[in-house]
């Protein structure tokens, strides 16, 4: 580190962080980018790894190789969880030791919200990460193994009973990937279970899926699941879990062997101190995001940044709720940052402000099943499918990423069979001596 150089600390290496690091100027900063896994991962393909689609390694992407691609090493990088921040002393303490900073950056993301249930956490499973994504995956091959060799039809049903929570493109992707695993993979792979004894069930507070999108795409989401089999619950909220059986607010239940939990999400949060003291929530707004300025700057923090969905622009009129929490919005934030602190000063007048640019909502339901909402244009099955591919494709870091991924998509489209379909559990970790 020169020590005549500014320190940015950044924390989080997902979309919103690691598009600031690739764009700040390290000849003019000392940057350290702090993250809990020594990889960045490609979120909107986290239900295609859960579903046996993709291997992890497709859409996951070594944090130090992008550094060194982009900077030459000038970045410094340092595995491990945050467990302080002091913003009076200007430290940031993780697992691993102390980091001083001049700037800070917060880019860390969000995790499940389980709106005041928090025994689900132990109770139902989630696909906000690589690793959640990877035990989904795992659940669902040993419960289909399970009820393969299961003479018991009553007991068989209530082993492939899923109910997927939350009706967001990320439910709706996951249900659409289970009905496409009872409608087409299981008389191929699992003749001794009949599409019948499977059932998937979405549940959805409010009256229609995608809530987010047009109706028109809403309704033809809705038709594709249907179509695949997906039993949908729109309107109705769940209350509880427990032996086995989802219980809604109406008192009604419905056999779950297992639930996928999509149906929220919160900012991670952070233990904030000023000279040891905890300063609380003070600090946040709604659902735990941080309230930045139209410099991501945070309130009553001149010091500290937050950008991507950990962020809440307040003043904006067009967002008054905050922007979504989309990759777009942290890829804009990042960069924006980045870009404003290579300037010279906020007060010289060159800061820009930050303007969310929409560039559209998109979601997959299955094979040659999608919606896609643009500016001025709407339209949904097998082209809205070609163009959902393309995007995501294009975005995914690395050329080997790219190529084995549309490898995959290929193979699976003419056949249906994937070598993928793996139920590899993690060993046990010998005791660790340092």
């Amino acid at each position: 580190m020169d020590g005549n150089k500014q320190r940015v600390v950044v924390i989080g290496g997902g979309f919103a962080g690691l598009n600031f690091v690739k764009h700040i100027d390290a000849g003019k900063f000392d940057v350290t980018l702090i993250e809990r896994n020594n990889y960045h991962s490609f979120p909107p393909l986290f239900y295609q790894v859960a579903s046996s689609g993709l291997d992890p390694s497709s859409i996951c992407f070594p944090l130090r190789r992008e550094l060194r691609k982009r900077h030459g090493g000038r970045v410094a990088f340092n595995m491990g969880e945050v467990t302080e921040i002091d913003v009076a002393r200007r430290i940031v303490t993780t697992s691993r030791g102390k980091v001083p900073y001049d700037f800070l950056v917060l880019a860390a993301g969000t995790t499940n919200n389980f709106f005041g249930m928090p025994e689900l956490v132990d109770e139902v499973f989630t696909i906000k990460s690589t690793a959640e994504a990877l035990r989904c995956r795992n659940e669902i091959l040993s419960l289909l193994e399970r009820a393969a060799i299961e003479p018991d039809a009553a007991r068989r049903r209530r082993l492939l009973s899923f109910v997927v929570v939350g009706g967001g493109p990320s439910g709706v992707e996951i249900a659409g990937a289970l009905g496409e695993m009872k409608k087409y993979v299981l008389p191929r792979e699992y003749p001794t279970i009949s599409p019948d004894d499977i059932s998937i069930t979405l549940i959805e507070g409010s009256d229609k899926v995608l809530g987010s999108m047009s109706a028109d795409s809403s309704e033809a989401a809705a038709r594709s699941l249907r179509d695949l089999m997906v039993d949908l619950r729109l309107g109705a909220t769940m209350s509880r879990y427990s032996d086995g059986r989802v219980t809604l607010a109406d008192e009604s239940s419905i056999p779950a062997s297992m639930v996928v939990w999509t149906a929220g999400v919160k900012a991670e949060g952070f233990n904030l101190t000023s000279g040891g003291v905890p300063l609380g929530k003070d600090v946040t707004g709604r659902a735990g995001r941080f309230p930045v300025d139209r410099f991501c700057r945070v309130s009553g923090l001149p010091d500290v940044f937050a950008i991507g969905d950990i962020a809440l622009v307040t003043d904006d009129t067009d967002y008054p709720k905050g922007h979504p929490q989309l990759a777009q919005v942290a890829i804009q934030q990042g960069r924006l940052l980045a870009r404003n602190l290579n300037r010279d000063s906020v007060d010289t007048g060159e800061w820009k402000y930050f303007s969310y640019k929409d560039r559209g909502a998109m979601a997959t339901i299955g094979r040659n099943r999608a919606v896609v909402d643009l500016k001025h244009l709407r339209f949904h099955g097998f082209a809205a499918w070609l163009v959902w591919m393309f995007i995501h494709l294009i975005s995914i870091l690395g050329m080997r990423n790219k190529i084995a991924v549309l490898v995959n998509w290929i193979w699976a489209y003419f056949n249906y069979s994937t070598s993928l379909r793996l139920l590899i559990s993690p060993a046990r970790h010998p005791r660790r001596r340092s």
